[in-house]
């Protein structure tokens, strides 16, 4: 469980900063945000370094656990609010390539940061993306998303984890729908760093993400365990081996 360390300026900011923001769309087309959606590692307060978790997804009304991982993020050379998109998802077990864009459409920088001399702010956008039609179960994803980041003391681009240990962090979230090819069955899928739009009954969770008991069978079964709990429990190192699980790398 998160430590609670919350810096007090944090919640009384937060309340006011989406009212404080200017448009920033033009500027961020000078920067390239990639590596904000395939990092492997994030800054959290006192620069420390810790290691990104998978992010959390969720596809249909049973919210079955979907996996994603985008691999390859690139910024399209000929429009810079442009990035293709490759990655895998999977469920139950099923694994599928996909490619795809993501398109800024809109960026917001805030007036006021919660640690100056720091500068925060967030892109939107749209997402499509397209699983391999050769393979089993496929259909594409698309819809909204939103990703906050900052700029460092000298400049540097940051994914934004500054409220880490808040309750209710999140980055990265992802809202939408994936369309089956074949029956053109549309099913509801968000997905997100740390928390996920629209969750519902799944989230149980007060200070972080926490899985209601109903759905362990549709995938999330380690998920409470993993990360409720310290390593000298039973079972929860052999769950955090299976959220950690690198299941996008082939013969893993």
């Amino acid at each position: 469980m998160k430590h609670i360390i919350l810096i007090i300026g944090l919640t009384i900011s937060g309340i006011s900063l989406a009212q404080n923001s200017v448009d920033y769309l033009a500027e961020a087309k000078k920067f390239d945000f990639s590596d904000l959606w395939t990092l492997d590692s994030i800054l959290i307060e006192n620069d420390k370094l810790i290691e990104r978790r998978q992010p959390l997804g969720f596809i249909g009304e049973n919210f079955q656990r979907i996996n994603i991982k985008f691999i390859s993020v690139i910024q399209n050379p000929n429009n810079h609010l442009q990035y293709m998109i490759y990655g895998k998802t999977r469920v139950k077990g099923n694994i599928c390539d996909f490619q795809g864009t993501l398109t800024i459409s809109g960026a917001e920088m805030y007036i006021e940061s919660d640690l100056p001399p720091l500068k925060q702010g967030y892109i939107t956008g749209y997402y499509s993306l397209y699983e391999d039609k050769d393979q089993t179960h496929t259909g594409f994803f698309s819809g909204k998303f939103k990703t906050h980041f900052y700029f460092n003391e000298k400049g540097k681009l940051q994914y934004d984890a500054l409220s880490w240990a808040a309750d209710g962090f999140e980055n990265n979230q992802f809202e939408g729908s994936w369309t089956d090819y074949k029956t053109g069955v549309i099913k509801k899928c968000n997905w997100g760093d740390y928390r996920i739009p629209d969750s519902r009954k799944l989230d149980t969770g007060a200070a972080e993400f926490g899985v209601d008991q109903q759905y362990y069978d549709f995938g999330w079964k380690y998920y409470n365990l993993a990360w409720g709990y310290s390593l000298d429990k039973p079972g929860v190192k052999e769950a955090r081996e299976r959220e950690t699980e690198k299941w996008w790398i082939e013969n893993k």
